[in-house]
This record gives C-alpha cells, sequence and structure tokens, in this order.
C-alpha cells in the first residue's frame, strides 16, 4: 500500500512540477496521512442535515446563532455579492459558500466590535479577531467553491492600524490589552505618531488598532476549511490558534502584492494537513509559529503534526517558513510533494534571541524551488538590531536564557532547485547551535553555503 501511495504522489508531482493547478488535482476523500512521527488520520467534521440558505446579508449570523441553537447544521451563501462584517462560527456550523457566491467584508471598525480575544504577532490581546472568528467551537467549517472579499485598501481598518505589536505589550496585564482603536497610544507607553492627528473622521485613535485576520478560529476542535478562494487580504489570512485537528485543502489565497498578508499561519496548534491548497502571498506562505517571547512561553502551546502535501507556494517572503513567533516550540512537521515558484526564500527558518522557543524533528521531502529570488535555504537566528538591538550581535550575554531560540533535527530529502544564486545559508548563535542537519539528493545550480555557528551538518549532492 505505500508503495502505491509513492507512486501515485510521485505521478502528482511530476504532472503538476509542469504548471497544474494544484487544486483541480483534489480527490474528493482525504488520503491517508503518512508522516515520519506519530500523526492520527485527520477526517471532515460531520454536521447535522438541517440546512438553511441565507436571503440578506444581515441574515447571516442570525441563522448561524439559530441553527446553533437547535445542535448545529448548514448556512449557505448563495451565488451572489454579500456585504458582512464579523462572522462567528459556532459548535457544530458548517459555512456553505456556493460557486458564484462572493462574501465581501467590511472595512469599518465597528463591524469587528466588541473587542474578542484573539491573537496578534504571536501576543495575546483583545482586538477585532478574525473576519470568520470562533472561540471555544467544536466541528466548523467554511466550504465551497466561492469567494471570501477583503475590505479595500482605503479602509478605516487600515487607516487605524498598528504596524506591529510592540515587546512592551507583554507587560501588560491580559485585560488591559484592548487594541481596537478605543484608547490613545498613551495608554500603551506609546508615543504619540507623528505627521497624524491622533484620531481618525471617526474618532478611533491612530495606531491602536490591531488587523483581523481573514479565517482565525481560536481554542477550536475538529476545523475544516475547504475549496474557498480568499482575495485581497488586508492581513494574515489563513490563522488557526490553540485548535486541534485542522483541514485545509483545495484552498486559494491570493493576495500577492499586499505587505503583512501571509497565507497560511498555523499557531500554537496540534494536528494540521494543509493539501493541494495554492498561495499566492504578500508575505510568507505556508507558516509555523507557536507565540512569543515571555508570553508564549508562559502559555506554552507548542504547534505539533503538521503535514503540508500537493501543495504550491507561487510568491512570497518564505515558501515554507518557520517562525519568527516559536516560543513555545514547533516540532513533527512533515512537508513533501511541494512546489515554490519564486519566493525570496524557498525555506526560511527565522527567530531571534528574545523570541525563545525554535523548532525540532522537521521534514522536507520532494520539494521543488522553481527560482528562490534570494537562496533557496536560510536560517537567520540573529535577526536585526532595528528590532532587538544589541541582542542581534554574534556574542550577546544579556538575553533571559528562556527566551534563546533552537533549531535541530532538520531533514532535507530529494529536493530540486531549478535556479537559484545561493544554496544556502545558515547563521544561528553560539551559545545555541544549528543542531543536526541532513541534505540527502539534493539537485541545485548552486552548491553556494555559508554556515556560522551550527554543528552537525551535512549534505549530499
Amino acid at each position: 500500500m505505500r508503495h502505491i501511495l509513492s507512486l501515485l504522489t510521485l505521478s502528482f508531482f511530476t504532472l503538476f512540477s509542469y504548471g497544474q493547478d494544484v487544486t483541480t488535482q483534489m480527490p474528493e476523500e482525504i488520503q491517508p496521512i503518512v508522516a515520519p512521527f506519530d500523526m492520527p488520520q485527520l477526517n471532515r467534521p460531520q454536521f447535522p442535515e438541517r440546512k438553511e440558505k441565507i436571503r440578506r446579508s444581515a441574515d447571516i449570523q442570525k441563522t448561524i446563532d439559530r441553527l446553533a441553537r437547535k445542535g448545529g447544521g448548514t448556512v449557505v451563501i448563495p451565488k451572489g455579492k454579500w456585504l458582512t462584517g464579523r462572522i462567528t462560527l459556532k459548535s457544530n456550523i458548517c459555512l456553505q459558500i456556493d460557486e458564484g457566491a462572493e462574501l465581501h467584508f467590511s472595512g469599518e471598525v465597528n463591524d469587528y466590535l466588541p473587542a474578542v480575544p484573539c491573537r496578534n504577532e504571536g501576543v495575546d490581546i483583545l482586538g477585532p479577531g478574525a473576519m470568520i472568528y470562533a472561540d471555544g467551537a467544536e466541528n466548523i467549517a467554511v466550504v465551497g467553491k466561492g469567494k471570501l472579499v477583503a475590505p479595500s485598501r482605503d479602509c478605516e481598518l487600515l487607516d487605524i492600524t498598528m504596524a506591529g505589536i510592540p515587546d512592551i505589550v507583554q507587560e501588560i496585564p491580559f485585560a488591559e490589552r484592548l487594541f481596537d482603536g478605543s484608547k490613545p497610544r498613551s495608554a500603551f507607553g506609546f508615543n504619540a505618531m507623528e505627521g497624524k492627528p491622533e484620531r481618525n473622521a471617526n474618532g478611533r485613535y491612530y495606531g491602536t488598532l490591531c488587523l483581523p485576520v481573514f479565517f482565525g478560529p481560536m481554542n477550536s476542535k475538529n476545523v475544516l476549511l475547504e475549496g474557498v478562494t480568499l482575495e485581497g487580504s488586508i492581513f494574515w489570512n489563513i490563522v488557526p490558534i490553540y485548535c486541534e485537528n485542522i483541514i485545509i485543502r483545495g484552498v486559494k489565497v491570493e493576495s500577492h502584492g499586499i505587505a503583512r498578508t501571509d497565507g497560511i499561519d498555523i499557531d500554537s496548534s496540534v494536528n494540521a494537513l494543509i493539501e493541494y491548497t495554492s498561495l499566492d502571498c504578500g508575505d510568507d506562505c505556508f507558516t509555523l509559529k507557536a507565540g512569543r517571547g515571555m508570553d508564549g512561553v508562559k502559555k506554552n502551546r507548542p504547534t505539533k503534526n503538521v503535514v503540508i502535501r500537493h501543495c504550491h507556494a507561487k510568491r512570497g517572503a518564505g515558501g515554507l517558513t518557520v517562525g519568527s513567533e516559536t516560543a513555545a516550540g514547533i516540532s513533527n512537521v512533515y512537508m513533501h510533494d511541494v512546489v515554490i515558484d519564486e519566493s525570496s526564500y524557498g525555506v526560511y527558518f527565522k527567530t531571534r534571541r528574545p523570541r525563545g522557543g525554535g523548532g525540532e524533528n522537521l521534514f522536507f521531502e520532494r520539494v521543488r524551488m522553481k527560482q528562490p529570488k534570494r537562496r533557496a535555504v536560510y536560517w537567520d537566528m540573529l535577526g536585526s538590531p532595528v528590532y532587538v538591538g544589541k541582542l542581534a550581535e554574534r556574542f550577546n550575554s544579556d538575553n533571559d536564557p528562556r527566551l534563546t531560540p533552537y533549531f535541530r533535527n532538520i531533514h532535507f530529502k530529494d529536493i530540486t532547485v531549478d535556479s537559484c544564486k545561493e544554496f544556502l545559508k545558515a547563521i544561528g548563535l553560539p551559545e545555541s547551535p544549528i543542531e543536526n542537519v541532513t541534505f540527502e539528493n539534493i539537485s541545485s545550480p548552486s552548491h553556494q553555503t555559508v554556515l556560522q555557528d551550527v554543528g552537525a551538518f551535512s549534505i549530499k549532492w
């Protein structure tokens, strides 16, 4: 059986390498998961037979709530254009977006209030959450051949958003981390923004709102996202946080050219299968995270057991990125039969001293990188002085040892690179070298490697 699966996998990889749409290759049934670690088989969540089709945009949340009270069912978004604010999924609810249906999300802050528990760049906060959100739900899904369409770039959400969460926020009690545009920057110890008035026309404070992700369930179990297209995101696209048993298949993300638009971020979650999915992003494509700094260390929720197979990363910063928020650790990851077109880095490991955590037991097999713009594989454990000051220096002992990152037990096999200027650059830390990395059967026009502060490292071309 394993031999047959290998032949089928090879056939798929060969065909897809020549340019087919990966989502059209998806079989109806989920095939067995084979991984170099113990990984449970994942199945689609099942829903009650109840099904209701909406007639007005205002009916979406009302119908979800009504079906949830009855024990669950499917809410159908039929063909047409529908305008909505935040949608909150409840247990045993499937949101079905039919072919020809476009779910357009509002760009107004009020449509994502009240603030809800969420995580932004690895730090737990209270904010808008997600355009499609859930918290503590079980058996939820968004399926269909329709589209999720983000608001325009001139929306109020982007008008007052923060550029990023500063580390100082981790020192604020969680109940006071309210980033919904209602508090001045001084409430968080920030300076006023130069060149801008304190508030916008709607009375919201500039630089004190964290953007909602597109699809972002929290603390949920048995999550399915299948078939839909996510278009024009204003922030990260698919971000399950503190979730268990996640299936993402046959999905397209189209957000290339838009800053800060990661494709998929598996964040402090366990047991995830991503397959037959195509990402065209303005930032990292397939991304693994596990919290940031002491916030993530104290939470101690790792990302574990992730299989990414038969997928396509078109453009972005990293085809597969581990980090930079890895505080609780990332382990047991298997990416195989994946094509990466023109990301800056094919596989990108990034962290820095005050972020903590790291990654181990990561496996990459039968990955084709067509034209990574900078290099095929890249580790950067130092970061930039712009963000971490002197902690970016090679020899620095000021860091809290609990926040010293690590990377170890990482294996590449049957990797093809069509074109690149530099194959590998690995920058570890003197106090935490990159350990036990193997490359086997590598085909690359460039054999150039740069290694600094690494332990056991083996490359077989």
